[in-house]
């Protein structure tokens, strides 16, 4: 690095000279390609994003002007210029940096993300308010093409293109690419924009709209050239002044466009086109498998990791298409996560049967619903921390009705790496209070399997959680058989303290029990819980243990705990979950550690309960913990 290693903010790239940009970004990129190969991380996404996030810090007064960048993982290159550099190697591990925007992390990320369809609603809200408070700042939304597909981009413009006195710039960075394909008649229109005879006319326009006298005869040239692509300009309907499509790798083109539009008023929108991998040949080619890698030698590119347990996304993929096979009603739904929900195969054997929806969690939700209004099967395959923002349409559209939709929550408990914001902790809190709900949580793969086809065949609304990555190592069967609802099972048989484990905290339970000789209960099912073996356990038992991956108010545990007061059953209770705050990217093995939902921490929690607790007499805490061990 010559020039690279001499940027700690923005204020040091605006000392540059615009010949300087091209070899800084050759140089920013090569470091990009070369960090996340040895951390891991989003890396096609970020490639294309280069020389866009130089040319915006260089013509942009940041942090003072806004940048919000939506989802965000699409900015480690602004990162890297605005003082992270040095802290790249930790990027995504505990107590590193964070692999989206954190306002907590830099004054730079003005506006926290990892959803997608966020920016323009927030780089709204801060123009807003500089107007309100009398400043002279500029916000500056950058969007993909693939977040253009969600609901909640569409009302921001509906909003803003009403605000003349904003000074708004939105940055659609079309890059013909989301996370899977892209879909829908917004996708069409781009394509349609893209391939008009007129393009290259248009683009050239970025570069020509300069000085005068030369700017009355561009914009005239501009909206020529715009006419003939397309009859209206979609974003030009909405009220804002539309530029592009401009090449997103050209800073000749990027930086002149930018020095114009910050000088104009009201809400403005400009196009630009990158390609996802940009310069990196392997990423352009497959940006689909380099969106997010794990570690590699960026020589020899991603190898195919040698075969191990399978994953619970893969479990899913293989029932789905095993019970399409044998149900012709099912159809299948993703909101654009075609590969990490393993879709993929089910597309190619029953593509009349597939639909993505693109960036549209609502929307899947009510489509099912509607679906399932004319007597079809929909399952709706969706991580839970987004079945989060479809919260209103599950309750309204789907469970008020009674309606027959399947949810797959891939992603369920923490996931690691991309922290708080993808982490699906809350589905069980904020599905058991909804009427007519069944949940379940799977301990292994094969009872993962057994739970789809029981919420498939579930007359109702019906969600099975399941974990990021593989399971232990069960065996499974290719029958696609059902449980008894609301019905859970002993799979250890001990001494007076009972554990009502839950989903993926069966396996460390066991580990805890064999220590202290308890006895533990798959519970299988928060909704409806299996009352009959609460009552058992309760009367059979000195001490009562709930464990969930799962934020523990509200949860799982609150419905034992719930069960027990319904029963007028007085026993002690400890409930085990993961606590009431944010938690933070890492490992998720390290992750569950620090919340003491390992083993050694079940155990440890335990113990310190029955030191606190008032057991029956003749029981005595310490010994009968420490005879087990």
């Amino acid at each position: 690095m010559t020039l690279l290693k001499d940027i700690n903010s923005p204020s040091d790239l605006r000392q540059l000279t615009r010949a300087q940009l091209k070899p800084l970004a050759d140089e920013l990129r090569a470091f990009v390609l070369n960090s996340v190969s040895k951390t891991g991380g989003h890396l096609s996404s970020n490639l294309g994003t280069v020389e866009l996030t130089i040319a915006l810090h260089y013509v942009f007064n940041t942090p003072e002007d806004r940048l919000v960048w939506d989802v965000g993982h699409q900015t480690y290159p602004h990162k890297i210029l605005t003082g992270r550099r040095d802290q790249m190697h930790t990027l995504r591990q505990l107590n590193g940096i964070s692999g989206f925007p954190r306002r907590a992390e830099s004054e730079f990320d003005t506006f926290g993300t990892a959803h997608s369809s966020t920016s323009i609603s927030a780089a709204l809200g801060m123009a807003v308010a500089a107007k309100t408070k009398g400043e002279s700042r500029h916000s500056v939304a950058i969007i993909g093409d693939g977040s253009m597909t969600a609901g909640m981009a569409f009302e921001a413009l509906n909003n803003a293109g009403v605000m003349e006195d904003v000074n708004l710039l939105v940055v659609l960075n079309d890059n013909d690419m989301s996370i899977s394909p892209p879909v829908g008649a917004l996708n069409r229109y781009l394509a349609r924009l893209m391939s008009g005879k007129f393009y290259a006319a248009a683009k050239n326009v970025g570069k020509s709209m300069l000085p005068p006298p030369m700017r009355e005869i561009a914009k005239r040239f501009e909206e020529h050239a715009k006419g003939m692509i397309m009859p209206a300009t979609l974003f030009e309907e909405f009220g804002f002044n539309y530029i592009g499509p401009i090449d997103g790798h050209d800073l000749d083109a990027l930086i002149p466009t930018l020095q114009n539009l910050k000088e104009l008023k009201g809400p403005q929108f400009l196009h630009v086109v990158t390609k996802k991998g940009q310069g990196y040949k392997l990423a352009e080619a497959d940006p689909v498998l380099y969106h997010g890698p794990g570690k590699f030698n960026p020589d020899e590119g991603i190898q195919p990791s040698p075969s191990g347990k399978i994953t619970y996304t893969r479990i899913f993929g293989d029932w789905l298409c095993d019970m399409a096979a044998q149900d012709p009603r099912l159809i299948g739904i993703t909101p654009a996560m075609r590969e990490g929900s393993g879709m993929v195969d089910f597309e190619q054997q029953f593509p009349d049967r597939y639909y993505d929806v693109g960036i549209a969690e609502q929307h899947s939700v009510t489509f099912a619903a509607g679906l399932a209004a004319e007597g079809l099967k929909p399952v709706v395959a969706i991580y839970s921390t987004f079945l989060q923002r479809a919260y209103d349409q599950l309750i309204h559209d789907v469970a008020l009705q009674n309606l027959d939709v399947t949810f797959a929550l891939d992603r369920a408990g923490l996931v690691g790496a991309d922290g708080a914001t993808h982490a699906g902790n809350y589905d069980l809190a904020y599905l058991r209070c909804i009427p007519n709900m069944v949940i379940m949580a799977a301990s292994d793969e094969n009872e993962c399997r057994q739970m789809l086809s029981t919420g498939f065949h579930y007359n109702g609304p019906a969600a099975i959680r399941y974990p990021r990555g593989a399971g232990i190592g069960a065996e499974v069967s290719r029958e696609l058989t059902t449980l008894p609802l609301g019905k859970g099972e002993i799979v250890r048989h001990g001494e007076r303290i009972a554990i009502f484990a839950f989903g993926t905290m069966v396996k460390p339970a066991l580990d805890a029990a064999e220590k202290l000789n308890a006895t533990v209960a798959n519970m299988r099912f928060v909704k409806p819980v299996d009352t009959e073996l609460i009552r058992h356990l309760a009367d059979t038992h000195d001490m009562l243990v709930s464990v969930e991956e799962g934020a523990k108010m509200g949860g799982a545990g609150s419905a034992v705990a719930e069960t027990l007061a319904g029963l007028g059953v007085a026993k002690p209770l400890l409930i085990l979950g993961l606590p009431d705050e944010f938690i933070d990217h890492g490992d998720a093995g390290q992750l569950l550690a620090l919340c003491g939902l390992d083993s050694a921490g079940i155990l440890k929690s335990i113990q310190h309960h029955l030191d606190q607790t008032d057991l029956p007499s003749g029981v005595e805490p310490r010994r009968m913990v420490n005879k087990f061990k």
